[in-house]
């Protein structure tokens, strides 16, 4: 193991969360030095002293094996989690323990859930860090580690192969170095485009700032206790639901659309589905809430229900309206968008829309290899053939991401909770989604669950984030090392 490295890079992550915290310092100076200003002054003392630490006395490094970039990708998170959640637990209020680590887990991982009961009570210091964290987790801690790494240095291409999936590779036809870039410029200009136009339409600027920073991530977190439906605007509502359902849409598809001045990277497989999906789940919805949900206005009807498909979907997790007592139906439809959720290459969680369309083509194609056993056919996505590897890794995760579904709903139902509860928390947290069902809907919150089923569903937001097999990699590598 090389700890040198490691831990030097492990150290840069740190740095960027320190850098967030001294910005919300400012913040809550800016607003008469409010009660987050000494939970966050200490925060950052601490996180800046620990993240600089390798640079003082830690000398030379080798080269990142596989093994040191895995276990650098998890530290990273790791500790960012652990020093996330200084401010919250420093503060004190509702951020008990383990309410605290919740609520830094969810803001890294872009889930959006929370404990708060009463989020406008929170010092604005507090709020801004609060959503930073999403800023942070959206461009992925280690996309900012990477940024800080020179072009030429071998750790650059390793970090970045292990950050990325194959699957969100697909649409980059750069080198490492560019890749950063366009998802970082992408990812920037994203959260300028929202700022401007949500400060536009009404909102307060340090709303603004902090939705941005929440929309641009995918995750959630809002200012308000009523969320995006707090500011009653119809205006605010559309901008949200566009900005939400494009970012996430693959960032190489978004940079190719400008740098080629067309749509023209649009028109593939997988785009055509996402949005039809979008288009036939509020549909559902809709005809669910005309005909059983109790609502008497058709474009009442037609904007919640779009807004909440892709709010979940995009794994956002904002709301204009309690889906707490919705039929059924719309129920069952959110949970398969909580499951699909977006594109690869974009900041949203669950299984992408990208493996389930593979994986309904590869079906296909079995139903017409068996009925034509001597036929030879292949599985193409957007024109392209795809290997028999990639198919089997694709349909192989699928699999281990239901695994993981199902041991954590039995592990948070031994905790006490319901089983609505249970089954749409566990789908959300692993999904980066946010919102579930019943009493973990749109406008409630976590606070209400034991403990330790807040633990597990903090375990499961991180493995959602990472794409589970960073996680698995790593800890088997503990037991092999042990043994």
């Amino acid at each position: 193991m090389n700890v040198k490295a490691i831990s030097t890079n492990v150290g840069k992550a740190l740095l960027v969360s320190a850098l967030f915290m001294f910005l919300s310092m400012i913040v809550s100076i800016v607003n008469g030095r409010d009660e987050a200003f000494g939970p966050l002054l200490i925060s950052f003392i601490i996180t800046l002293l620990v993240g600089a630490f390798p640079f003082i006395f830690v000398r030379g490094r080798q080269p990142l094996t596989l093994k040191d970039g895995f276990l650098t990708i998890v530290l990273s998170w790791l500790l960012s989690f652990i020093f996330g959640m200084l401010p919250y637990v420093l503060y004190g209020g509702e951020f008990t323990f383990i309410n605290a680590w919740f609520e830094s887990v969810s803001g890294f991982t872009t889930t959006g859930s929370t404990i708060l009961n009463d989020i406008e009570a929170l010092p604005k210091g507090l709020l801004f860090w609060r959503s930073s964290t999403h800023f942070i987790g959206g461009l992925g801690v280690v996309v900012f580690l990477l940024l800080v790494i020179p072009d030429a240095s071998p750790y650059r291409l390793k970090l970045t192969n292990m950050e990325m999936s194959s699957l969100s590779k697909e649409g980059y036809r750069y080198k490492s170095s560019k890749v950063v870039w366009i998802i970082t410029t992408v990812y920037v200009s994203l959260t300028t485009a929202i700022l401007l136009s949500l400060w536009a339409a009404g909102m307060p600027f340090f709303d603004a700032l902090n939705h941005a920073f929440s929309i641009a991530a995918t995750g959630g977190f809002s200012t308000r206790n009523l969320s995006i439906g707090a500011y009653g605007s119809d205006t605010i509502n559309f901008i949200v639901l566009f900005f939400m359902a494009l970012c996430a849409m693959h960032f190489g598809l978004i940079y190719a659309v400008f740098a080629t001045r067309s749509f023209k990277p649009f028109k593939n497989s997988v785009t055509a589905y996402y949005f039809g999906s979008i288009a036939v789940m509020s549909l559902l919805i809709m005809f669910s809430l005309l005909t059983e949900g109790g609502y008497d206005s058709f474009g009442r009807a037609v904007m919640d229900s779009t807004f909440t498909v892709v709010s979940y979907m995009s794994t956002a997790g904002f709301a204009i309206c309690d889906n707490a007592e919705w039929p059924w139906l719309a129920g069952v439809v959110l949970l398969f968008a909580s499951f699909q959720c977006g594109c690869a290459g974009s900041t949203t969680g669950g299984i992408k829309v990208d493996r389930i369309l593979i994986a309904f083509k590869a079906i296909s194609n079995e139903i017409k290899h068996r009925l034509h056993p001597s036929s030879v056919s292949h599985t193409r996505l957007s024109g392209h053939h795809l290997a028999d590897g990639a198919v089997s890794a694709v349909l192989m995760y699928i699999v281990v991401y239901f695994v993981v579904i199902f041991i954590s709903i039995i592990a948070v139902m031994l905790c006490g909770c319901e089983a609505t509860e249970a089954v749409s928390g566990v789908i959300a947290s692993v999904g980066s989604v946010g919102p579930g069902l019943g009493e973990l809907g749109c406008l409630d919150n976590y606070s209400a669950q034991p403990a330790m089923a807040k633990f597990i569903y903090a375990f499961d937001m991180f493995l959602g984030r990472v794409e589970i097999y960073p996680v698995l990699v790593v800890i088997s590598m503990i037991f092999r090392r042990n043994r």
